[in-house]
């Protein structure tokens, strides 16, 4: 497994706990969690006040140090990975309908997918009592406001890329795509099949791919003084 490390997420005074559908599931899992609304209060704190450091996710883990007035911490969680039987079932969700994998490369967590998942039997949102956490601090409570804090911060990367909580849940972006492809191309997944197999995604995957490889390059030459944007377009 690597672990993937995301930016250091700055000051957002006021902003709120969660924007998107998803983001507000993930914030009532993290309120259920906590033991007293002042340690909410303190995480969301120390969240917006940008003293999170870079939050580092793997699959069914995440960690981050946290800055306050007493020290520095660090915080340690873990949210339970999907069982293989889960995770076929949600990649047999994701391939029911065309649409849905450029949907969550374009950053959207479509709510029917979910549902239909939950309708499989997978939970992919977790609930309070899934989030475990861990800090070096020495409050008694578990989750305390620093771990409330990353898990507030949390938050926000997955509001922005739901594969954020796709890897946390064991279905790392990678694996997850290429895990669609070889069902795609999987021997009988054609017309001399009688089992109804969903929508070809051959051509779905190619495009939201091709879109996201294409975004990555441009992203990577715009940081390169040197680098010239011309042949991508």
């Amino acid at each position: 497994m690597s672990a993937t490390v995301h930016p250091r997420i700055g000051p957002r005074r006021g902003a709120p706990r969660a924007v998107r559908w998803w983001g507000k599931a993930w914030v009532r899992a993290v309120e259920e969690s906590a033991y007293a609304e002042a340690d909410l209060r303190a995480g969301r704190t120390l969240a917006r006040s940008g003293h999170v450091g870079q939050i580092g996710t793997d699959e069914g883990r995440f960690a981050a140090a946290v800055e306050d007035e007493t020290g520095l911490w660090t915080v340690a969680g873990t949210v339970p990975v999907l069982d293989e039987q889960a995770a076929e079932a949600f990649l047999e969700t994701v391939a029911a309908e065309a649409g849905r994998v450029v949907a969550l490369l374009a950053g959207d967590l479509p709510h029917g997918l979910v549902e239909h998942a939950e309708e499989a039997g997978v939970e992919l949102l977790p609930y309070g009592g899934e989030l475990g956490t861990d800090c070096t601090c020495a409050a008694w409570v578990d989750p305390c406001p620093h771990a409330l804090a990353v898990l507030y911060q949390l938050t926000w990367l997955i509001e922005d890329d739901p594969f954020v909580l796709l890897e946390l849940r064991g279905l790392p972006r990678e694996r997850l795509l290429a895990r669609l492809h070889a069902r795609a191309d999987r021997p009988g997944a054609d017309a001399g099949d009688d089992r109804d197999h969903g929508p070809d995604l051959g051509p779905d995957l190619d495009t939201g791919l091709d879109a996201a490889l294409r975004a990555a390059r441009i992203l990577e030459l715009a940081d390169d003084p040197h680098g010239s944007l011309d042949h991508l377009f």
